[in-house]
């Protein structure tokens, strides 16, 4: 092939043949070794019409693939017509360029796949600016001319001020075109960032903040619609989500959180992405709790729940209290898969986002998080304090109620976020007949574990989903 057109990276419409080159300690699905490369493919809009799989000890320098493979890539394009080859690796340029002339199609790999499908899902400005920016990044390095004027550009040549000299390659033009764009999209970038950096803290301040985060098409756009008044895309292709959508979700008791939906992880998604959709991921770091969703129908799940934990590691997302969620149960064939899965993870929790099974469930784990430990307290304040009493009578659940000299002595279930916002408020009370503070001290001590406050009577999740079980039966 005299010339490989790249000049965009679409792959829209295309046929392709899926490539991968296993080396030692690389993850392969034993069931089906090519089948998220065939999703990120078909979700991309390339038709699917071979594959190709080599395992070797190391990779080949010039072509990634051994030799024989090469030719046998070549005569697999020939005789499917493909015009587009997909690697599951990341290819050097040079690899890609030798690939090209030796197969004679459009040769793409793992990372230009994800970062093509993510120009195709933006929608927003801010998400068109990230995508662009990280394919600049990506395509940078790889750079060739573009045009047909391929040859040097000599001096006093029509071309503009800042070409003229001893003369340079067009290929060193279009490398400070890319540049000076760069630095105009990343300035721009910078602006929006500050500004979506102040609404996640002011939000932070105002709110409690719960992430909705996970392996793309885990369900996490669904959970969403379904836990807040909605309005999520979801659809069940990989990368639906690419822009943060943030709604109230209602716990009950006058009691709320906000939560977000973001952007799903992959396994070896690209850096250039993951640094360009920063602010996209800000309200991820910055999330008072992280709601991990997990695909329990996926044979991949606990890979992809590693995937998940890694990716929100380099993040910086670190510091938050994290609740496993195992979504899709109602559609597990096998119960005992997900008996299996609570084993591991005690504290996992079994909903279905499609029917809203497990959800009030979740709601009191996320709403114990928000509240800090809900313990069963009396609370004492005058009668005539009405503000206080009408707060802990709507905001809180009111088991007994006494009058003893003149106040109102109130046994309530009580959370740590409770008391802040009642001495916030200045209310004057007294907590199981202490003051605040020292209550605090004896009632939520700072190495009590938050979400274990208020559980005592309720078994843990994996009981809970074999009582169901039974009673089902």
């Amino acid at each position: 092939m005299s010339q490989i057109h790249r000049e965009q990276l679409k792959v829209m419409a295309e046929r392709a043949i899926l490539v991968e080159v296993v080396l030692p300690g690389d993850y392969v699905d034993a069931s089906e070794p090519l089948g998220e490369l065939r999703a990120l493919a078909e979700t991309a809009g390339a038709t699917v019409v071979g594959e190709l799989m080599q395992k070797r000890r190391k990779p080949r320098g010039r072509t990634y693939l051994g030799k024989g493979k090469v030719a046998e890539l070549a005569a697999l394009a020939k005789m499917t017509d493909a015009t587009l080859a997909i690697f599951d690796n990341d290819l050097s340029p040079a690899q890609i360029r030798a690939l090209e002339q030796a197969v004679e199609c459009k040769i793409i790999d793992r990372s230009e796949l994800i970062l093509d499908i993510f120009a195709n899902r933006a929608t927003t400005h801010m998400a068109r600016i990230q995508v662009e920016i990280a394919q600049l990044e990506y395509t940078y390095p790889r750079l060739r001319a573009m045009w047909d004027h391929l040859g040097q550009i000599v001096g006093g040549a029509p071309v503009g001020i800042g070409t003229r000299g001893p003369g340079e390659q067009q290929i060193e033009i279009d490398r400070r075109l890319v540049q000076r764009r760069l630095k105009q999209l990343r300035t721009e970038l910078a602006q929006m960032q500050q500004r979506k950096t102040r609404e996640v803290a002011q939000r932070n301040l105002d709110h409690y903040t719960v992430g909705l985060v996970g392996y793309t098409n885990a369900g996490k756009s669904t959970l969403f619609n379904r836990a807040t008044a909605g309005g999520a895309f979801a659809h069940a292709k990989l990368f639906a989500t690419l822009s943060t959508r943030v709604e109230r979700w209602e716990l009950g008791g006058g009691n709320h959180v906000m939560l977000s939906d973001t952007v799903g992880f992959i396994r070896e998604l690209p850096h250039h992405l993951v640094a360009s959709f920063k602010s996209t991921l800000e309200e991820t770091v910055h999330a008072q709790l992280l709601i991990i969703l997990v695909d329990a129908l996926d044979p991949n799940a606990e890979m992809q729940l590693e995937t998940v934990m890694q990716t929100l590691d380099e993040i910086g997302a670190t510091y938050q209290r994290r609740v496993i969620v195992l979504n899709k149960i109602d559609v597990v064939a096998d119960s005992d898969d997900v008996l299996v899965w609570l084993n591991r993870h005690p504290d996992a929790l079994p909903i279905s986002a499609a029917t809203g099974q497990g959800l009030d469930e979740l709601a009191e784990v996320v709403l114990d998080h928000m509240l800090g430990g809900v313990r069963e307290v009396v609370v004492a304040a005058a009668l005539n304090d009405s503000n206080t009493i009408d707060f802990l009578e709507k905001r809180t659940e009111v088991l007994e109620r006494d009058y003893p000299d003149g106040k109102a002595a109130l046994k309530v279930r009580l959370g740590r976020r409770h008391v802040d916002l009642l001495l916030a408020r200045g209310a004057k009370i007294t907590i199981n007949g202490m003051q605040p503070l020292e209550a605090i001290a004896e009632c939520w001590p700072e190495t009590d574990d938050p979400a274990s406050g208020g559980d005592e009577e309720r078994p843990p999740p994996h009981e809970r989903f074999c009582a169901e079980e039974e009673e089902s039966e």
